[in-house]
């Protein structure tokens, strides 16, 4: 059997390193893709092919995705979009500049990097894309306006690109965690620490709690899952014969999907005004 071949972003912890060595270990052949060179070679000392890859930086897209095809010799049979993460704040107080760059990693570099595998995937006439989006990509909550902005953006673009697609062979999953335990939200409390001025803030008798949270200190914790959860509905979306558009993970996602489905607007907002 030829070596099924994988590009996953954002490897260096959390759900891209837990499902970068689960993959290894079903026989695929794994890119390992990183941010940071220091990351890389961590990797690589663990017995993957790493390309570094930074979303915000168009040239090393390019540089990456020319690096995996040549070894390769032009194929690749899937890419699992992982790398992102969040800043938090009401939208008020979340600076235009800090969404613009929110927005080049999370939606454009995937977007740009989707559009440079796709070619190949064409010629070979098979394909797998799994964006790893959020229940905030399509539940959104308080103070989550610029992370919710980049996965419903995500989730938009999947679902066109998934018609576009139908009776290429080439398939388009959505894959929609609640809480996950990983460095993203430590990486989020500090980025809110330093760039929200919350003293000044309309809101600021919430967030403490909204620190809290972030600190994995509030109830809301008890139904975050390990990176893991993400390896089974991952594999089902690259391997089954016949992959789902949407992939719900843990049971904050399930609920918000039913509850979306089912509940008025008004309702729904009454319901998760109480969440954060």
């Amino acid at each position: 059997m030829i070596q099924r071949s994988i590009l996953i972003t954002g490897c260096s912890s959390g759900i891209g390193y837990h499902c970068a060595h689960a993959l290894k270990a079903r026989g695929w052949r794994v890119f390992a893709a990183c941010r940071r060179q220091p990351d890389c070679d961590r990797l690589a000392a663990e017995g993957f092919e790493t390309v570094c890859l930074d979303y915000a930086d168009p040239e090393s897209i390019a540089t990456a995705v020319e690096r995996g095809l040549a070894v390769t010799g032009g194929t690749l049979d899937a890419l699992f979009n992982n790398g992102a993460y969040s800043h938090p704040g009401a939208v008020e107080d979340v600076a235009p500049e800090h969404l613009r760059a929110l927005l080049e990693t999370n939606v454009v570099g995937w977007y740009d990097l989707t559009r440079r595998v796709l070619p190949a995937m064409r010629r070979q006439g098979h394909g797998r894309i799994v964006n790893c989006s959020s229940v905030l990509g399509f539940v959104a909550l308080r103070f989550t306006g610029a992370y919710s902005a980049s996965k419903f953006a995500v989730e938009g673009w999947s679902d066109s690109l998934r018609l576009e697609l139908r009776g290429t062979g080439i398939h388009v999953s959505l894959l929609e965690p609640g809480p996950i335990q990983s460095r993203m939200i430590e990486n989020a409390r500090m980025r809110f620490l330093e760039t929200v001025d919350a003293r000044n803030s309309a809101f600021r008798p919430h967030y403490a709690r909204e620190v809290s949270r972030l600190a994995g200190t509030n109830r809301s914790s008890r139904f975050k899952l390990g990176p893991e959860a993400l390896v089974a509905p991952l594999v089902h979306a690259l391997e089954s014969r016949s992959p789902r558009a949407r992939y719900h993970v843990t049971v904050p996602s399930r609920v918000g999907a039913w509850l979306k489905r089912l509940l008025p607007t008004a309702v729904m907002d009454s319901v998760l005004v109480r969440q954060r």
